[in-house]
């Protein structure tokens, strides 16, 4: 028997038991969709995270005010950074390239007829290139204007939305923060929360000598972020600021820091391992309908066999041999799975998109976990197939004959 009318034969066969077979197929189906939707999930998730931590900027860390330390004792009341601080860092600091401070409190925020409360952030000029901004609408201060205590605000990409107004058409218009007008002169890209308890998109950047001197009136920095130098390990940097801020905070040595170093790298970082293990474990768990569907099709090939027991028979005796037996129950199974395998492929491509529409869920369709899905679902079908096609190959023709 030929290759091409061992597949046709194959397929006749399928066609005659249609309904036999699409519940036969219903299991490669569903384990072939699950992986790509699952595969889909982890894959979108660890793209997310990928992309917060190019967000993050390179080589930047942060530093916040930490618990004072008495004879080993943790205070309540919390150490303060201070403008101070921040020059002796800009000044000091060796292997340090930007540091950004950041005087930062809570104000009722009015624009037109509409009142907010959000966070106000007094920052430098060179913010936009520490945490990797852009600005899309308007530009962002500058120097000058940061000495020059100019009353301008740049807005986060959220406060708009919450102000219910177009950010395009928002630059130049006056915003009053605690009562006092601000012109808005620029609008930055969406980043999100970034691991953080505090959405930075939802936040008004000002000049940090206008917030010191005519809105918070205080000297008190709530953070201060660090880039290190392109040629420098971030470990080192940290280890440069360190001397710095003990030597400011005067802290003998082996004093615990009254300060905290935070790398948020290391916290998305944690994240997207994480993520990369869960991702694997869906897999799996999806990959087990897979082999459950495997053995629905081997279930149902060995009563195909039986049910067919008298034509193979007639077909070894008119000459078949055990390779034509064997070939063909063995296409029948690769057929089903293979089919199977591209329906599921299709479905479970479908459900991936449509959670990202309706649940809006970060997804991203491997063509690798597509290819190894289709692959395995056709070694499933070899595999469970051999055993009723060497079944039906080694039958004795005469005892098939007698069969009833």
């Amino acid at each position: 028997m030929m290759i091409g009318e061992t597949i046709a034969v194959a397929f006749s066969s399928i066609r005659a038991n249609k309904l036999r077979s699409v519940l036969t197929m219903l299991g490669i189906i569903i384990g072939v969709g699950a992986v790509i939707t699952m595969v889909a999930l982890g894959s979108g998730a660890q793209k997310a995270v990928e992309e917060r931590i190019s967000a993050l900027g390179a080589n930047t860390f942060t530093v916040f005010p930490g618990q004072s330390q008495r004879g080993g004792i943790s205070f309540s009341n919390r150490t303060q950074l201070s403008f101070d601080d921040y020059l002796a860092i800009k000044n000091d600091a060796k292997l340090i390239s930007e540091v950004e401070p950041e005087m930062r409190s809570n104000f009722q925020v009015k624009f037109g007829n509409q009142n907010i409360n959000t966070t106000v952030d007094g920052t430098t000029a060179n913010y936009i290139a520490v945490k990797n901004y852009t600005v899309p609408y308007g530009r962002s201060f500058t120097d000058g204007d940061d000495q020059a205590r100019q009353r301008y605000a740049v807005l986060g990409a959220d406060v708009p939305e919450m102000l219910g107004a177009n950010p395009a058409a928002m630059i130049h218009q006056a915003v009053l923060i605690r009562g006092v007008p601000f012109e808005i002169i620029g609008v930055l890209n969406r980043k999100g929360a970034q691991g953080s308890f505090q959405n930075p998109d939802e936040s008004i950047w000002i000049p940090l000598q206008t917030a010191r001197y005519r809105l918070i009136g205080s000297d008190r920095i709530n953070s201060i972020a660090i880039q290190v130098r392109s040629d420098v390990p971030i470990d080192q940097g940290m280890v440069d600021l360190e001397r710095v801020l003990r030597r400011m905070h005067h802290i003998r040595p082996g004093g615990d820091n009254d300060f905290q170093i935070r790398n948020p790298q290391d916290i998305l970082a944690t994240q997207q391992q994480t993520t990369q293990i869960f991702g694997v474990l869906l897999a799996c768990v999806a990959a087990v309908s897979l082999v459950v569907g495997g053995i629905g099709i081997m279930n149902i090939m060995l009563v195909s066999v039986t049910e067919r027991t008298r034509e193979i028979g007639v077909r070894k005796a008119l000459g078949a041999t055990k390779l034509n037996i064997l070939s063909q129950f063995l296409v029948e199974a690769l057929v089903l799975c293979v089919t199977g395998g591209i329906i599921g492929i299709l479905l479970g491509a479908g459900a991936a998109v449509a959670l990202s529409k309706l649940a809006q869920w970060n997804v991203l369709i491997s063509p690798t976990a597509i290819v190894i899905a289709f692959g395995f679902s056709a070694f499933i079908g070899l595999f469970f197939g051999i055993w009723p096609a060497r079944r039906a190959a080694s039958l004795d023709p005469i005892v098939a004959l007698r069969y009833e």
